[in-house]
């Protein structure tokens, strides 16, 4: 019998485990254009194997995923370490010599991807696995597929869209075949695909990829098609069908007859005051008005978000993260990206990301927001570097390497938080603005709470139809507990005084929740997305060239005006689609 300890779990390890009953390791990260069929898939543990090969190629993508989308846009920039392609990228000038000008890493996975679809529908036909595991098993895997293209799209624009397995990779080229397709084209498609998976909900327990141990669940490792379902609509302007895929996580929590898993799983819970266990900015109680007693470790309050082991409090958050191990392949890239000790130190907090978390408000009327320099970033030996990613590389006290052979890690991919701002996007343009405020600011049930009223029965809940109920009652006359009554909002929970609306209040409320994903997703992989999206959306290419532009004039930058300039033409967004047909 293998032991298992639920630190030790890793993508690298499930590979070890699933070797024991295939015979064969997947988890190959060197280039390959496709899996040798006469060798794999016999049965479901060949289909398991060859599931965690291709995770183990898409883990290849974390650090450009991260750059392409946070360096390009407002919030990081690069440093004194910074090679030339770095500061291209940042600056929005990248050649066709620049290595992101290339997009094979991401059809590397895309090959992969359709490999394992095409062998999946012949082992059904084979009768080598069930309908059931077939329809949990492609519809990962197609989800994954989808989420890769919409990055594709994203960064490069017109991209050829492939859903068959290539003889060889480089003909992705062959545009006879393969012909380059708009944006809006492809997420069409996308949306088409992806929506006609028959199966949206995540591995079932019964799986044989999903190993529970002391309360996490590898279910976590694996794409949630229904929050890429909810985004790629969320793209396509069907605000009302995307505001459906993300309440259907949101409810998550709601199918449990556990309570913490009901009230607070996807949920945004309040701060735990008397204790700190919990995920929110806070301080000590009684005094809130020290700063010194800011709640500040590894497995309390909103840092430990980001460095608490994978145990019950760490669930309620994540929603899809992929761990990095020492001892496995691939290796973490974020040490030597972000690490000023130990690392390399490419990129940092831009000034421009440093001023906008200065210039919030916490409740206890402290000048600025905690989850900037006190979480998501410090000051280490002079440099302001980016935490997120490396507490559980530095000692909390010295801020030294633990271990610099450790080097375990995480890529943060979706989150309660990330849920939460996406379904207040879709909800403000779906005209639920007073629903989205909430969720923003505090909460349900502060939003609808009527003062001086005892009876809970027609207070703290929305009266609106799927995907617009909510009930967060936490009455006792009569006592009631309703699945919502410990939300207590994305800023209520970081502490911070509610966002103003200011003019019209769809495009108030929309800068609103853009403005806090800046604030509470820094540098996990949003930040360009976000800016390119609501930028298509207002057809206002403004948007997204006065944040670039307030980056960089911050950061003393010479060429901030022509590089805005040159972001008012949307075909400036996207990177050249350079092909290297190198291995």
């Amino acid at each position: 019998m293998i032991q298992i300890n639920k630190k030790t779990i890793t993508l690298g390890m499930l590979a070890f485990i699933l070797s024991f009953t295939s015979c064969q390791e997947y988890l190959d990260v060197e280039p390959q254009d496709k899996l040798n069929s006469d060798q794999v898939y016999r049965d479901v543990f060949d289909a398991d194997a060859a599931i965690v090969g291709t995770y183990g190629k898409f883990m290849q993508l974390a650090e450009k995923y991260v750059l392409l989308n946070e360096l390009r846009a407002d919030l990081m920039t690069t440093t004194r370490n910074s090679d030339p392609e770095l500061i291209e990228l940042s600056q929005h000038a990248v050649t066709t010599e620049n290595r992101f000008a290339n997009p094979k890493e991401f059809y590397e996975v895309i090959q992969n991807c359709n490999d394992n679809l095409k062998n999946f529908d012949n082992m059904l036909a084979d009768k080598k696995f069930t309908q059931t595991e077939y329809n949990q098993r492609y519809s990962d895997i197609g989800a994954l597929r989808s989420w890769v293209y919409l990055q594709l799209g994203i960064h490069y624009g017109e991209v050829p869209y492939i859903t068959e397995p290539l003889e060889n990779l480089n003909d992705v080229l062959d545009t006879s075949k393969y012909p380059k397709i708009p944006f809006q084209e492809l997420i069409q498609n996308l949306v088409e695909f992806t929506e006609g998976l028959n199966y949206t909900s995540p591995y079932s327990e019964d799986s044989t990829l999903v190993i529970d141990v002391d309360g996490y669940n590898t279910a976590k490792f694996f794409i949630n098609k229904e929050c890429i379902l909810g985004d790629l609509q969320l793209w396509n302007n069907n605000y009302t069908q995307a505001a459906i895929h993300y309440k259907n996580v949101m409810e998550t929590g709601s199918r449990s007859g556990n309570d913490v898993e009901r009230y607070d799983v996807y949920r945004i819970k309040y701060a735990e005051i008397a204790s700190n266990n919990d995920l929110a900015v806070g301080y000590r109680r009684y005094s809130e008005q020290d700063a010194r007693s800011l709640v500040n470790n590894n497995t309390q309050g909103w840092r430990s978000i980001f460095a608490r082991e994978r145990d019950v409090l760490w669930n309620t958050e994540w929603i899809w993260s992929l761990p990095f191990d020492s001892d496995f392949a691939p290796k973490n890239p974020f040490i030597d990206l972000f690490s000023n000790r130990g690392g390399d130190y490419l990129v940092k907090p831009s000034k421009n990301a440093v001023n906008l978390w200065e210039n919030q408000n916490q409740q206890n009327s402290f000048p600025y927001d905690a989850r900037g320099k006190r979480f998501t970033y410090n000051v280490i030996d002079g440099d302001e570097v980016i935490m997120k990613y490396i507490y559980n590389f530095l000692d909390p006290i010295r801020q030294m390497p633990i271990d610099v052979f450790q080097t375990d890690g995480s890529w943060f991919l979706y989150r309660a938080a990330t849920l939460h701002l996406r379904y207040a996007e879709a909800a403000n343009r779906d005209n639920q603005h007073r629903i989205a405020d909430a969720l923003l600011n505090f909460g349900i049930r502060n939003e609808y709470t009527v003062a001086g009223v005892t009876d809970k029965t027609d207070i703290e809940q929305t009266f609106q139809p799927f995907p617009y109920d909510f009930d967060a009652r936490n009455g006792d006359f009569p006592r009631f507990r309703a699945d919502w009554h410990r939300s207590g909002g994305l800023r209520g929970r970081a502490y911070i005084e509610r966002a103003p609306i200011v003019g019209d209040s769809l495009i108030s409320l929309e800068n609103n929740i853009i403005e806090e994903a800046a604030l509470e997703l820094a540098y996990e992989g949003n930040r360009w997305g976000d800016l390119v999206r609501v930028a298509l959306r207002r057809n206002d290419p403004s948007f997204l060239a006065d944040k670039v532009y307030a980056k960089l004039a911050a950061d003393g930058n010479s060429q901030a005006a022509s590089i805005r300039t040159k972001l008012m033409s949307k075909e400036n967004w996207y990177l050249p689609f350079v092909w290297s047909t190198e291995d």
